[in-house]
C-alpha cells in the first residue's frame, strides 16, 4: 500500500513487492460442504455464487489486500443481509432512500452574474 501511494515510485519494482495471493480451502469445513452441495444442486445459485466470492474477498481482506470492486462487495453483503433478515431480495423499491424534491430556480436567477461555461 506505501508503494502505491509513492509519487515518484519505480514501477519495475512493483514485480517484487507484490504479494503472492494464495487461497487455501478446508474440504472438509462445514461451510466448503455445504456450498458444494448447493452448486451440486443447482449451479446457477446466485446465493451460492455470493458466498463464494464472499467467502474469498473476507479472506483477501483479512490477509491485508485491497478489494478491486469494494462496491460489489458491498452489494454482495448487503443482499446476504437481506437474505438473513428475511427481505424479499428481489424487491429494490425499498433500497431507494427518499429524494430530496428537486430545486426549483431562485427568482431572478436568469440574471445570475455567474460566469457560463461551454
Amino acid at each position: 500500500r506505501i508503494m502505491k501511494a509513492q509519487a515518484l515510485r519505480d514501477n519495475s519494482m512493483t514485480g517484487y513487492m507484490a504479494s503472492k495471493k494464495t487461497f487455501e480451502i478446508n474440504p472438509k469445513h462445514a461451510i466448503v460442504t455445504e456450498l458444494k452441495s448447493r452448486v451440486d444442486k443447482d449451479k446457477a445459485d446466485k446465493t451460492a455464487k455470493d458466498l463464494v466470492w464472499l467467502l474469498f474477498e473476507t479472506a483477501l481482506l483479512s490477509s491485508g489486500f485491497t478489494l478491486e470492486e469494494p462496491g460489489s462487495f458491498a452489494s454482495r453483503i448487503h443482499r446476504m443481509i437481506k437474505l438473513g433478515l428475511s427481505i424479499p431480495v428481489d424487491d429494490e423499491a425499498g433500497d431507494d432512500e427518499e429524494l430530496p424534491p428537486p430545486l426549483e430556480p431562485e427568482e431572478g436567477a436568469e440574471d445570475s452574474n455567474m460566469e457560463e461555461v461551454d
